[in-house]
């Protein structure tokens, strides 16, 4: 699904990664991830894909929302966890959304 964002200016976090065989915990994870930023302020939507490699955007109001999600407790847990078990390699990328444009189905 396309996540509804509003009129820019907004940010992107863009986090894309290679995942390690591992599975145990992460499906779980994931979800509950998903959960906590939905209930974050400044939290917009994400999306994300999965076909060998992996790609997840999410949408913020401000560079404050981001850095507030990236010291969060759990989320800080989840991301030392996917250090050492779930990813063999990953980035993450922030960027300013300018403009954007599209068309609805």
């Amino acid at each position: 699904m396309i996540a509804l964002t509003p009129q820019p200016p907004y940010y992107a976090v863009i986090f894309t990664n290679i995942r390690t065989e591992i599975e145990e915990g992460y499906a779980e994870t994931s979800i509950e991830m998903v959960s906590l930023a939905e209930a974050q302020e400044g939290y917009l939507g994400h999306e994300s894909v999965r076909d060998g490699l992996g790609i997840t955007i999410s949408y913020w109001q401000n560079l404050e929302a981001i850095r507030n999600w990236k010291q969060q407790t759990d989320h800080l847990i989840a991301q030392r966890i996917g250090r050492e078990k779930w990813y063999a390699a990953y980035k993450t990328r922030i960027c300013l959304v300018e403009r954007d444009y599209g068309f609805s189905i």
